[in-house]
């Protein structure tokens, strides 16, 4: 029998990826709207603090094993920063155009382009769960001023991989699910849970 587990997200394109990479151990995996859960707050300064808060809150609300993920973009010249701010980086509400406008503001007198996507990914067995499994991912490139490729989100337009000669927009979303911070972390969790 699949054990339940709560995703504390509401992003159907996490959950799918979330199930796809996970479906070998058996988990029955639902978004934290399905069970009534409300997004928790992300007070701290840290992915790891954040992620590991909403997997408590999505844990006590339903009783459930849950899984959680905070992740940004943190870009060298600007001393990792957006990072935990990355999706409110220009502010509320959030808008990815305003956030990608700020940043590209922001470098306009820098030569180091060089960032990373960061992503953490914490398991609770319950809220109080003394011993979460943690695991991370890094996606190292650059940010580049003109907007390439339609697909992903956020600031994957601005994010150039040298190595590819394309920006994370540009890439099909197979490969980009095999290579993301989000891919290397859920892989690195996977092994964990095992």
């Amino acid at each position: 029998m699949k054990q339940k587990i709560v995703l504390a997200s509401n992003n159907a394109g996490k959950l799918k990826e979330f199930q796809q990479i996970l479906q070998s151990l058996d988990m029955d995996l639902h978004a934290q709207a399905e069970l009534g859960v409300p997004d928790a707050e992300e007070p701290f300064f840290t992915f790891v603090e954040n992620a590991l808060a909403k997997a408590r809150h999505a844990s006590a609300l339903t009783g459930l094993p849950a899984i959680a993920d905070d992740s940004g973009i943190c870009v060298s010249a600007l001393g990792g920063a957006p990072g935990v701010h990355s999706a409110r980086f220009a502010g509320e509400p959030k808008s990815d155009l305003r956030n990608n406008e700020k940043l590209i503001a922001s470098l306009s007198q820098q030569t180091d382009r060089s960032a990373y996507y960061y992503c953490v990914l914490v398991y609770v067995r319950s809220a109080h769960d003394p011993q979460p499994v943690i695991a991370d991912g890094r996606w190292q490139g650059e940010i580049i001023d003109q907007a390439r490729g339609t697909g992903g989100f956020g600031y994957d337009p601005y994010f150039y991989l040298p190595e590819f000669g394309k920006t994370v927009a540009e890439l099909d979303s197979v490969k980009k699910n095999v290579l993301s911070h989000r891919a290397l972390a859920l892989q690195e969790l996977l092994k964990k849970l095992r």
